[in-house]
């Protein structure tokens, strides 16, 4: 539950990291009536949880498990399905991070940034919808954010028992944007929220800003650079769809769902400049080659590196059709005009129904995401939420009024998709920090100047769980 920290800081007590030699599975129970009992039979003893495995690993213990939820929250007696989370355990006396990316889970050991700057422990649960955490049959009327937010607030209202320290909620991107869906319709469950890159598309129909974006981000150099490589991919549509046929003849790709290799091909090339700013950095620019002097194939090899040639057959579809369903319903999706594209774009940025199997109903509902921007405008409560500077998606990003509490909106300079804490510049860097171990429960609130370090993560680094899932993201679309 959200606590009001206030002047009870100071009787906070700074808990100290424990070492990873310490953290044996034994150590890991902590003290309390239940110590004695061994942590996976704590969770276990949850009614609908259940266990799939345990894999090992230093410090702690890493559990992938099924959770039974109702498909409906408001109808609970009309069935359940079994949704996958995993729980990095460190220790219950720790504060508890709950991560979600948006879309499936990662089965093996990973922490996210809040957890490791709060030493604690992490809950990561899939997305309803995404496999195996699928309904069976599915009613997709039943993917919205207000069922996906009940799934956390489930969860967590379980999970509180056993680890009853603060909690935060966290995730990038889609996982942003859930992380803050469930503090609209839960703000009483966690003490504060951390939501990285997290796109906020309040007017469906309004994406002038992402225009806007497009004409300012990096130099004129390298936009022109990406804009030319754009052009002669769709001058050189002939070549370059033949290889894309033996491209799909080869991988097996179809093209069922988007109707047809032609508009996959071209739904691809008005990826490209989009995607390289979203996952590269200005620097990147000048591995880019020069349009006017490429190759057929260095052509198709830049536009697939970056794009990704199987990402509109129905192979790359099927995993993202839950993201797709949602964009199209409730979540919005951005169109830019690309004009430097006129006369030989045949269908301009196509919208979601495009990539959604026709047997599956879709209808917008156009208030959702302004009723959630409203609310965090006027009601944040020590949310903060973290945006890269040539980031596409930060062209709409959440604002802040004055009637929010201790809440903050920050931007990394020229960072991408990928911004984080770490990459901000040092003053809020400090701040951002601080803020988070002090809405863990873990660090009293500091004074910090705009010149302030950072303090540091009360975790040790750690090159395996602290590894960035570069999975690239499908792109939203109108």
């Amino acid at each position: 539950m959200r606590k009001t920290l206030g002047w009870l800081l100071s009787l906070v007590v700074l808990i100290g990291t424990m070492g990873a030699a310490g953290a044996t599975a034994q150590a890991a129970t902590a003290a309390g009536p239940a110590a004695a009992t061994d942590i996976k039979d704590q969770i276990l003893s949850i009614p609908g949880m259940s266990l799939i495995e345990e894999k090992p690993y230093p410090g702690y213990r890493f559990f992938v498990l099924n959770y039974e939820q109702p498909v409906d929250h408001r109808q609970p007696w009309k069935g359940t399905f079994k949704q996958r989370l995993t729980l990095l355990h460190k220790d219950v006396s720790r504060p508890t991070v709950f991560f979600t990316s948006g879309y499936n889970v990662n089965t093996s050991p990973r922490r996210s940034e809040p957890t490791t700057i709060v030493d604690g422990n992490q809950i990561s649960l899939e997305y309803r919808f995404f496999t195996p955490s699928r309904p069976d049959p599915a009613n997709w009327g039943n993917l919205d954010i207000w069922q996906a937010a009940s799934d956390q607030h489930r969860i967590f209202t379980a999970l509180k028992k056993v680890y009853p320290k603060n909690w935060l909620a966290t995730g990038g991107s889609k996982g942003g944007m859930t992380a803050t869906y469930y503090e609209r319709y839960y703000p009483r469950d966690m003490d504060g929220v951390v939501a990285y890159v997290a796109p906020n598309d309040v007017v469906n129909k309004e994406d002038s800003a992402y225009d806007r974006f497009f004409t300012k981000v990096g130099t004129k150099e390298c936009r022109d650079k990406l804009n030319n490589v754009q052009r002669e991919a769709l001058i050189r549509r002939e070549p370059l769809e033949a290889k894309y046929t033996a491209a799909a003849a080869a991988n097996g790709w179809t093209f069922n769902t988007v109707g047809s290799l032609d508009k996959a091909f071209e739904a691809v090339v008005l990826d490209y400049t989009w995607a390289f700013w979203q996952y590269s950095l200005l620097s990147d620019c000048a591995a880019v080659p020069t349009a006017a002097t490429a190759s057929d194939q260095e052509i198709w090899d830049t536009v697939d590196t970056i794009s990704g040639f199987s990402a509109y057959a129905d192979q790359g579809l099927e995993t993202y059709t839950p993201y797709y369903y949602q964009a199209g319903t409730q979540l919005g999706s951005p169109d830019i005009k690309q004009p430097h594209l006129k006369g030989l774009s045949r269908y301009g940025y196509q919208p979601p129904r495009n990539f959604v199997p026709r047997d599956i109903p879709m209808t917008f509902q156009p208030g959702v995401m302004a009723d959630v921007d409203n609310w965090v405008r006027n009601n944040a409560n020590q949310m903060l939420f973290v945006y890269g500077q040539n980031d596409p998606w930060g062209a709409e990003p959440f604002h802040l009024g004055y009637t929010v509490r201790d809440s903050y909106v920050m931007i990394a300079p020229g960072a991408n998709h990928g911004a984080n804490v770490a990459k901000l510049q040092e003053g809020e860097k400090a701040l951002a920090t601080a803020k988070i171990l002090q809405w863990a429960g873990v660090a009293p609130a500091q004074t910090l100047s705009g010149r302030a370090q950072a303090p540091a993560p009360l975790a040790a680094p750690d090159p395996v769980l602290d590894q960035v899932d570069l999975r690239h993201e499908p792109q939203l679309r109108p």
